[in-house]
């Protein structure tokens, strides 16, 4: 047995060799390919293969720790890829795992990836702090791409919203589905992310389930973020330099609170003025910095 083989068998991480492997060009960096949940259009997984490299090329890391079924979750995602022609492995990891060195060397060939859909508070315990994570980090500052669907859309941000809220009158926090009666203070549980995507925080599945509520609370206690509601079947693109561009099926919704006028943190109530909304179908664009935005043309 390789040696790299037998450090696979030690951490438990299974590799699935589909097509050798290219190393891609030195790059100033890559794309985050960040997907609201739901179907994922056909486009959108071709178009992340092509970010990773292409087929032939593309060498990517699938990351199922979200799912309540990681291993099937994990085979699931490895098996469409490869069927587009890329390389996979599966780094189903748990905290110790994610501390070694070891793993976080099976990704310097890595040129994308993906995390898949489930429960985001799986995720960030087992990486943040880690070599793992580091390494996942560097695949896109060497010009790979970093995607994800769902909860794997949620760890993207520096700050990352749990789907845990407070209710008025109950001193826990706790998960109420998607039911979010109010706007106001200390209502959102929110936590570290991953940190990929910077001044900004993501919420998912956004127009479908209605969770305007969720992320202008959310904003509003943070106005240094501006908040990214991405639909179902839809991504948010984020360029090398920082901008973004919409693909799929849906849409994108920005609350920017840069330059609101806010209640004060020690009023009753939480308002706002001065908000800037942007809806974004597929095809619209927008610059984070200058808060921009440019529809789609047609």
């Amino acid at each position: 047995m390789s040696d790299r083989s037998l450090s696979l068998a030690l951490v438990g991480v299974v590799l699935l060799v589909m097509l050798p492997a290219l190393r891609p060009a030195p790059a100033a960096g890559g794309h985050l390919l960040i997907v609201g949940g739901g179907e994922q259009p056909p486009e959108l997984v071709s178009h992340f293969v092509e970010l990773a490299g292409g087929s032939g090329k593309a060498n990517i890391a699938v990351v199922p720790m979200a799912s309540s079924e990681p291993v099937e979750t994990g085979k699931e995602k490895a098996d469409e890829l490869a069927g587009l022609g890329a390389r996979v492995m599966v780094l189903n990891l748990n905290h110790d795992q994610a501390m070694s060195d070891s793993v976080g060397h099976l990704l310097d060939d890595v040129t994308g990836v993906w995390f898949t859909g489930g429960d985001q508070s799986r995720v960030t315990p087992v990486l943040l702090g880690t070599p793992a994570l580091r390494a996942i980090r560097a695949v896109r500052e060497r010009g790979g791409v970093i995607g994800g669907t769902s909860a794997g859309a949620a760890i993207m941000s520096d700050s990352m919203i749990t789907g845990n809220q407070y209710r008025a009158g109950v001193d826990t926090v706790g998960y109420y589905d998607d039911e979010f009666p109010s706007i106001g203070r200390r209502t959102i549980e929110v936590v570290p992310g991953l940190g990929f995507l910077h001044g900004a925080i993501v919420d998912q599945h956004f127009i479908r389930r209605e969770r305007h509520n969720r992320l202008l609370s959310v904003v509003l206690e943070r106005p240094t973020l501006v908040g990214v509601g991405i639909d179902e079947s839809t991504a948010l693109e984020v360029e090398p330099d920082g901008r973004w561009e919409v693909r799929g099926a849906g849409s994108v919704m920005v609350y920017d609170a840069r330059h609101a006028r806010i209640t004060p943190a020690g009023a009753p109530l939480l308002g706002a003025s001065g908000i800037q909304v942007a809806v974004l179908p597929t095809g619209s664009r927008f610059d984070p910095q200058s808060g921009t935005a440019v529809l789609a043309p047609r």
